[in-house]
């Protein structure tokens, strides 16, 4: 299967979570603790907007669970389909509270501005991981797939890579741009 079609799973995953966000009822502050909530507030208080802590806090957070799904991603590519629909989950779920509680231009502000960016990465990146975990399985049972493993791993870090690097800018923007819509 061609990186292009994974590409087209992965956003079909990402768009299944947006789906489900919109129609479940769940409300996050139910599943935190009062433990939890306390923790992200001192997070947040240490994670300011317009430093570059709070930058390298994004990006890497980002990075790393895109490297942690696509090296799990042989697991049944459980990693990969969880983080997509997650993902996509989350993003609804927060849009439509945020647009019950203020505007759908006060939504757009706060997501356009990164998600450009962040968004296709993890599509991309996920995608590669479904790639790659697909792979891995095929060449468990079939020998003949296994000379060409090390030349689609190669491949599948390529495009990881280069959602890494849609990352960047995202992580930039989320930390310098996005804040100065909420001041």
């Amino acid at each position: 299967m061609s990186y292009k079609q994974w590409v087209i799973i992965a956003a079909g995953l990402f768009l299944l979570g947006m789906v489900l966000g919109l129609v479940m009822p769940a409300t996050v502050s139910g599943m935190l603790t009062g433990d939890q909530l306390e923790m992200l507030r001192s997070l947040g208080r240490v994670l300011q907007p317009f430093t570059v802590t709070m930058a390298l806090f994004v990006f890497f957070k980002n990075v790393t669970a895109l490297i942690f799904s696509f090296i799990f991603s042989p697991f049944l590519l459980l990693f990969p389909v969880i983080a997509l629909t997650f993902n996509g989950w989350f993003l609804s779920f927060v849009a439509a509270m945020v647009v019950k509680e203020t505007s759908l231009a006060f939504l757009l502000a706060g997501i356009l501005p990164h998600g450009i960016f962040e968004i296709p990465a993890i599509v991309m990146g996920e995608a590669a991981a479904l790639s790659f975990g697909s792979f891995a399985l095929m060449c468990l049972f079939s020998k003949e797939k296994r000379p060409q493993f090390l030349p689609r791993l190669k491949l599948n870090l390529k495009y990881l890579l280069m959602a890494a690097a849609f990352l960047l800018p995202a992580a930039i923007i989320e930390t310098y741009i996005t804040p100065l819509f909420f001041t």
